[in-house]
């Protein structure tokens, strides 16, 4: 049972609140939640903290949508070059990206889940979205399911695969190849889009979540989800999507595919966002402050028409519960986040195997993230 876990690691003075916080958290879970937590404040690390049977803070494992923080940090980049311009047509970098009113649609409002290219009627295997040139091809065709610009709702599989083509377009080179280059290895990040054979034996499947009565119950009365959500989740195919294959499955590892086929570990995203906003080891941040401004704006107001939050998405990343407005981040299925917030110099990353309840951003998330900027408020 979990509450019998110990938690491992350290925290540096001034954060111990925050190991209470997780301690608390690990012990509530009827079952292991394989959970590793890592702050860094101002670049500093001051929290790398992991509990469960199999996991330590060396383990990596799928990452789901906080794959997307990854691919979008690399657009930003490309912004911030000149190499793309938000608000020029995505069909001047892909010309193949008409019809439907798909040639109106700019950068911008990619980014911000507006495209309507959210699946085809038929689905993808997991095979298919392992390759984002593939899903890219097969979409480019497709008739939106809204039109382009006017609404938006989550891409869930398939946002990265499209934004990575136009950055494939503009510069010749995968996503994964560039995050690769500017982001991954000179910070030596435990966050691939592409896990490497070296690194295959720490590697460590997703699990299988295992509700409780009372949460089955709870699941059982939630509303009908919009109509579009089984699509954009790929549910729709025969048999459905099953996210916990998905996320161990050979090819997604190897391929990395960018909308949510990432592998690592906390302290390789908390190391990302670190980069991202801030100094590290006396290299100045990946992203300018006016750059870093752009990308956190928020950009879908109102409810989206795939998931029913309401005001999700800056351009790439989420918009998360408790953070301050000019965070970068996203959440993952199983219940990860990641984020980096200038504000407060805080990068965090929770990430857990035990796929928890009811997915996406777990509700710990919301404690922990208080304790953790509550103890960088008091820090300066």
């Amino acid at each position: 049972m979990s509450g019998n876990l110990s938690v491992n690691g350290t925290v540096a003075a001034g954060w111990e609140a925050v190991r209470d916080e997780f301690a608390a958290v690990v012990a509530a879970e009827p079952h292991s939640p394989e959970a590793q937590l890592v702050v860094r404040h101002h670049g500093r690390p001051v929290v790398d903290l992991w509990a469960g049977e199999d996991t330590d803070g060396e383990t990596l494992t799928g990452v789901y949508s906080i794959t997307k923080g990854a691919a979008h940090l690399v657009v930003a980049l490309l912004v911030q070059d000149g190499v793309l311009e938000l608000d020029l047509p995505v069909s001047r970098y892909w010309p193949e990206f008409t019809g439907e009113g798909k040639e109106r649609l700019t950068v911008r409002e990619l980014l911000a889940h507006k495209s309507g290219l959210i699946n085809r009627p038929e689905g993808f295997t997991v095979e298919e979205l392992a390759d984002d040139a593939g899903i890219a091809a097969a979409l480019v065709g497709q008739k939106p399911y809204w039109e382009p610009g006017t609404a938006y709702g989550y891409h869930a599989f398939v946002i990265a695969a499209l934004t990575g083509e136009v950055v494939r377009r503009a510069t010749g080179r995968s996503i994964q190849e560039i995050y690769e280059e500017r982001i991954r290895a000179p910070y030596g990040l435990e966050l691939f889009l592409g896990l490497p054979r070296e690194a295959e034996g720490r590697w460590k499947p997703i699990l299988e979540p295992l509700p409780t009565p009372e949460q089955l119950a709870q699941m059982a009365d939630q509303p009908a989800p919009p109509a579009l959500m089984p699509i954009a989740f790929n549910w729709h195919t025969d048999p459905p999507m099953d996210l916990v294959a998905f996320a161990n499955h050979p090819k997604v590892k190897e391929l990395g595919p960018a909308s949510a086929g990432g592998v690592g570990s906390a302290r390789g995203i908390a190391g990302m966002y670190a980069a991202a906003i801030g100094e590290v080891d006396g290299r100045a941040p990946l992203l300018k402050p006016d750059t870093a401004a752009e990308f956190a704006k928020p950009h879908t107001p109102g409810p989206g028409l795939v998931t029913p939050e309401p005001d999700h998405f800056a351009l790439g990343f989420e918009l998360l519960p408790g953070v301050g407005p000019r965070a970068l981040g996203h959440s993952g299925a199983a219940g990860g986040v990641g984020f980096g917030d200038p504000e407060t110099g805080v990068a965090y990353a929770y990430t857990r195997r035990r796929f928890g309840f009811p997915g996406g951003a777990a509700p710990e998330n919301e404690r922990l993230t208080a304790a953790v900027l509550k103890a960088a408020r008091a820090a300066g």
